[in-house]
């Protein structure tokens, strides 16, 4: 069964109030032993609105005899679920490709906390099976703007710093406001390498970003999302000022 359908599976099911079936529990035979799993080479799976997102699953794990293949599942938050079954390509690791399509894959209840299961099989028929090995986020993609205005200004001055914070949705494919959420507003003086936090403003009911500052030295402004469970994180652009 491909990746998609097995995901458009689990989706109707949990659209009708049932959920995919349970797994086995964990349990194995002979000296098989699963140490770990690497998600997107320890990055979160980050997903905008248009594009297909294709990410490697790499289990590690052991045998005397060697691996021979790994069936991978991957289940979230949503009645999201994804397997794979491949041939182990070398003797302490199996490694899958996923992709996920927003349009096609996806909703936004989704995002969040995903969690990989693999059943290991060895080359002597020992084999171990581990439905939750470890933990990956999935995540809505966003985007952030900065500007500082007036451009130049006098020293002493007002600069008003706006900007809009936005994520995507897997429901319409479209970006829309991320309100409420607190983002820093950062500063680095010309001839610097490092930025400071001068403040943290939250966004508003359209995920607009708006403060003021007094205008000191030339430099480079921007604001900063740290990102939540859901929503990747995200640096804006800077916008230089010229402060005469």
């Amino acid at each position: 069964m491909s990746k998609r359908i097995a995901m458009s599976i689990a989706a109707a099911l949990g659209a009708i109030g049932l959920v995919a079936p349970a797994a086995y529990a964990d349990g194995g035979a002979g000296d098989t032993e699963i140490l770990g799993v690497t998600v997107n080479h320890g990055s979160s799976v980050i997903i905008g609105t248009t594009y297909p997102k294709s990410f490697d699953v790499e289990i590690d794990a052991y045998d005397d005899s060697g691996l021979l293949s790994a069936d991978t599942t991957l289940d979230g938050p949503g009645a999201g679920y994804a397997s794979d079954e491949t041939i182990c390509e070398t003797d302490y690791s199996c490694t899958h490709s996923f992709t996920f399509d927003p349009r096609v894959d996806l909703d936004n209840g989704q995002a969040g906390t995903w969690y990989v299961g693999s059943w290991v099989d060895a080359i002597d028929d020992d084999y171990r099976w581990d439905e939750r090995i470890d933990s990956f986020r999935l995540k809505r993609a966003s985007t952030l703007t900065t500007n500082a205005s007036p451009e130049p200004v006098q020293k002493g001055r007002t600069l008003a710093v706006t900007g809009t914070l936005k994520r995507a949705s897997w429901d319409d494919y479209k970006y829309h406001g991320y309100t409420s959420q607190p983002v820093k507003l950062q500063f680095r003086k010309k001839g610097s390498s490092t930025y400071t936090t001068i403040k943290t403003v939250k966004t508003n009911s359209t995920g607009a970003l708006k403060t003021t500052v007094t205008a000191s030295a030339d430099g480079y402004w921007r604001w900063s999302f740290a990102g939540t469970t859901t929503t990747s994180a995200k640096t804006s652009e800077s916008d230089f000022v010229d402060v005469r």
